[in-house]
């Protein structure tokens, strides 16, 4: 009778351990402004609410897979502080070093811009910055990544296949190069960093179709999720020029040519709009004249993030509580 009473206390408790709600945190793109997620970051650890997937896009791949390799806000915030982000983000290629090179060598710089002007070198070879010193920065980081008992949160990049416009979702992998490989093409803003080769797409910044992937974290089940957005200018749903799309050069170049489609109907904003009110806390940290290239400052956007998180901790707090339930 005792064995029995037992075994029910313990299916008890694993049927209530197992009805835990699911949180996702959702990590947006928006290039140097990353560094206001690591801000936003330590008030979602500080809130004690349980992250059990995370998914992100652009630089919130980064921010995200840098939290499920083990890292937490004060160690991604002394990363984020000490590094020289313009140097690493660009290996080093600055506009004064290409008008020197133009001086010096102009079929040099001719060969790097020809890109803009054949589609099929675009997508398999243009980008000024390989990527090659970011990727291995984050290898080295996520190998020498501090250890962390229990089961790492899931973790999705979002990517999209330049040959398609398809958008792709990269899991985590047990492979350091893999994993930074991964951040790596989620990141790869068209014609700036080359994509990533692999399995026969080409890679490349997934914030082309979801900046704000809120939408994966729910198809990968979760129930409650936290967005950290940071999108600055609103847009609304895009609405293609009166008539342009009854004309039939129109429709076979949208047939034709994945680019021109997505130009002509901007998928993106639409899923953006609906992801926003999607969320179950949305955090939006006030990022006034910074840009994805405002890597000199780090510091101010660090505290915009502090102030973000703070403001939403409240929220944080209740999600905690109802997570438990």
């Amino acid at each position: 009778m005792k064995k029995l009473v037992l075994l029910l206390l313990c299916a008890a408790v694993a049927i209530s351990g197992s009805s835990r709600k699911t949180v996702a945190l959702v990590l947006g793109g928006g290039g140097a402004k990353g560094a206001a997620e690591v801000g936003v970051l330590k008030y979602i650890e500080r809130s004690g609410v349980p992250i059990d997937m995370v998914v992100g896009t652009s630089i919130g791949s980064v921010v995200g897979g840098l939290y499920c390799a083990g890292y937490r806000a004060d160690e991604m915030d002394r990363i984020f502080r000490s590094q020289e982000w313009i140097d690493l983000f660009s290996d080093g290629i600055s506009m004064d070093n290409l008008l020197n090179e133009l001086v010096d060598n102009p079929m040099s710089v001719l060969e790097k811009m020809r890109g803009l002007f054949d589609l099929k070198s675009m997508l398999k070879e243009f980008g000024v910055v390989k990527g090659d010193s970011i990727v291995g920065f984050l290898d080295n980081l996520i190998k020498r990544a501090p250890y962390r008992v229990g089961e790492p949160p899931a973790f999705r990049a979002v990517a999209v296949d330049m040959k398609t416009m398809d958008e792709v979702l990269l899991r985590n992998n047990s492979k350091p190069h893999d994993m930074a490989l991964n951040m790596r093409a989620s990141m790869a803003i068209p014609l700036v960093f080359r994509p990533v080769q692999r399995d026969g797409m080409l890679l490349a910044d997934g914030g082309v179709l979801n900046n704000l992937p809120v939408d994966v974290a729910r198809a990968m089940g979760a129930d409650i999720v936290i967005a950290v957005d940071l999108t600055q200018t609103k847009h609304e749903d895009y609405e293609p020029p009166s008539g342009l799309m009854d004309k039939e050069w129109a429709q076979k170049l949208l047939d034709r040519v994945p680019w021109v489609k997505w130009i002509m109907q901007r998928p993106d904003r639409e899923k953006y709009n609906r992801n926003v009110k999607d969320a179950d806390v949305y955090i939006n940290p006030t990022l006034d004249d910074c840009s994805v290239t405002s890597f000199g400052k780090v510091d101010y956007m660090i505290r915009q993030g502090e102030k973000a998180g703070k403001k939403a901790l409240r929220k944080l707090k209740k999600i905690k509580k109802k997570a438990k339930k």
